[in-house]
């Protein structure tokens, strides 16, 4: 636990002095976000806000598991160390995606096909690394239930991919104002450190607890008004490390319930443009995701990220309620 303590420290310290270096130096390199014409327009006032903020938690993950991790890679514990490369590849994918934007001074990298096909194969590459390291089960379990459901690896592959890919671009989604992605994805982190503790997996909870201490840091930046944005860099990390995380502890349905919010901002998204096409330029909310909805309906960035933060964190105590006696 001592690890665990000491790695969110130094988490939280990497990004909250690292962004006092880092957004000076994205300024310089006009590495500022263009915000899309279709959006809020009151968010355009957010034009050149620096991006790629997301590497100062990524610093700090990378930074406690390189100097507290290294008992756990002598011993053959290599979950956590797993679980870190699986984000950074997703994080390389964002910042591609982020490089793109910033020399095109446009809101458009990487392709949704592009970026699909990168992130599939990441996931499948994951999912193999895992199984042959004996870190997964093709055994499904049912959160608060009890119940084991077993299925094909074949079976579960698939499912796992599907997974992988929907809940790194359900993060990605939720990062749409100041604050929201890293408020929501901080308890999604205390839940996982909690569960690797109370389960005798330190070296997952190592890496939980630093990116923990990371988005705490982050926030001193991030929270409303933000000075710098995570970008791709940063959401596709934080949707690997999510991932990666249920995965690695055998428990991926939890993602429904400590995920709700990624979730409900997701189907908002295919809610809206599904009716759109379907009935020819028809909608059911104001704007898509659920946050710009409700942005566009009165409420303001602050209380979007404490209601939504709020919901994910007594939904992780509940699920940890329920999963803890497995």
């Amino acid at each position: 636990m001592l690890r665990i303590i000491i790695g969110a420290i130094l988490g939280f310290g990497a990004a909250a002095l690292g962004g006092r270096a880092l957004i000076p130096l994205l300024r310089r390199m006009k590495a500022g976000q263009s915000i899309k014409e279709i959006g809020p327009t009151w968010h355009m006032s957010k034009q050149g806000t620096p991006t790629m903020g997301g590497l100062m938690f990524i610093l700090g993950s990378v930074l406690a598991v390189a100097l507290l991790g290294w008992p756990d890679l002598l011993a053959g514990r290599f979950g956590g160390a797993f679980v870190l490369l699986f984000a950074l590849v997703f994080g390389v994918i964002g910042y591609i995606d982020d490089y793109m934007k910033v020399k095109k001074h446009e809101n458009t990298g990487l392709t949704a096909p592009q970026k699909f096909l990168l992130q599939l194969a990441a996931a499948i590459l994951f999912t193999v690394l895992m199984r042959n390291h004996g870190y997964l089960s093709p055994v499904l379990y049912i959160p608060f239930f009890d119940v084991n459901l077993a299925l094909p690896w074949p079976a579960y592959m698939v499912f796992a991919a599907f997974v992988m890919v929907g809940t790194v671009n359900a993060v990605n989604i939720t990062d749409g104002i100041d604050g929201l992605a890293a408020g929501v994805t901080i308890p999604v982190m205390a839940f996982f450190t909690a569960l690797a503790w109370y389960w005798q997996h330190a070296e997952v909870g190592l890496f939980s607890g630093a990116l923990l201490g990371g988005l705490c840091g982050f926030l001193i930046y991030n929270f409303h008004p933000a000075k710098v944005f995570m970008g791709d860099t940063g959401s596709l990390f934080l949707g690997g490390a999510v991932c990666g995380l249920a995965f690695s502890l055998d428990v991926p349905l939890v993602l429904v319930p400590v995920g709700i919010i990624y979730i409900a901002e997701t189907l908002s998204d295919i809610i809206q443009v599904g009716y759109f096409k379907l009935t020819h330029g028809k909608r059911i909310f104001r704007m898509a995701p659920l946050h710009h909805h409700l942005e566009m309906g009165g409420w303001s960035e602050v209380k979007l990220f404490c209601v939504f933060s709020g919901i994910t964190l007594v939904m992780c105590v509940v699920t940890f309620l329920g999963v803890m006696g497995r």
